[in-house]
């Protein structure tokens, strides 16, 4: 039997909060939902341990579906010391706040190559599973109308699939701007809906659809509330909770 919806929540960086706040605003039940995560569980947000813990255990437990998003990919890179590229990358976009998140309740001082040695010391002490599960992600899940992905879908490439692993955690403007080649609607993050349309809101597109609501950046969480497999309706929350006055 079926789920009776699919919810759909992308660019969570570390926003663990919000992130839950998401999920019980929409009521979440796994019994009835299918949840499908677009990656980028890490950095920029503070609690990026907690988000892919909680991650962890949506996939295992709930049968959730989570997809590898670049900030993923590098944290990986990261902890099994691969490339130069990573390192260099890594504080430049968001990495302290996953160092952070991870040695927290320790002395934060020293370089950042420091930084990175406790990092991935404490990772493959404690954590092994966490660098195990986003290494293992795929990079994209579809059904019966939509192709999840991170980034979204090279239209140069007839049959999607084969398009380069660097497009399904990086593409851009060649993917917002041109018409799809696909007969199912692309659900995508990673670029910033506010940098779509001018603001956090869901943005739809020509046979496209982006959910990243820059909750990191202080804007919002959003979800895609997929009923029926085809009536669609975005929730949203704030990144931050309202002060209490």
């Amino acid at each position: 039997m079926g789920k009776e919806r699919t919810l759909v929540i992308s660019d969570i960086h570390g926003c663990y909060d919000a992130f839950n706040r998401l999920l019980e605003r929409v009521n979440y039940e796994p019994v009835k939902d299918q949840l499908i995560l677009l990656g980028d569980f890490v950095s920029k947000g503070p609690e990026s341990r907690l988000v892919v813990e909680q991650a962890v255990s949506l996939v295992r437990k709930d049968g959730a579906i989570a997809i590898q998003g670049n900030h993923d990919e590098r944290f990986v890179d990261i902890v099994r010391n691969k490339t130069k590229e990573a390192r260099d990358k890594f504080f430049r976009h968001g990495g302290r706040q996953t160092v952070y998140s991870y040695l927290k309740g320790s002395d934060m001082t020293g370089s950042e190559e420091d930084l990175l040695t406790r990092l991935r010391e404490t990772v493959l002490e404690k954590y092994p599973y966490h660098a195990d599960f986003l290494e293992q992600l795929p990079y994209y899940f579809e059904d019966k109308h939509f192709i999840y992905v991170h980034a979204g879908l090279n239209p140069k490439y007839p049959n999607w699939k084969e398009q380069p692993k660097r497009d399904f955690l990086y593409i851009k403007d060649s993917f917002h701007k041109t018409d799809t080649v696909v007969d199912k609607i692309v659900i995508f993050g990673h670029t910033k809906t506010v940098d779509l349309h001018g603001k956090a809101d869901v943005w739809y597109g020509k046979g496209k659809i982006g959910i990243d609501g820059g909750c990191a950046s202080g804007l919002q969480l959003n979800a895609l509330e997929i009923i029926g497999g085809k009536e669609v309706r975005a929730v949203s929350v704030p990144a931050r909770r309202a002060a209490i006055s």
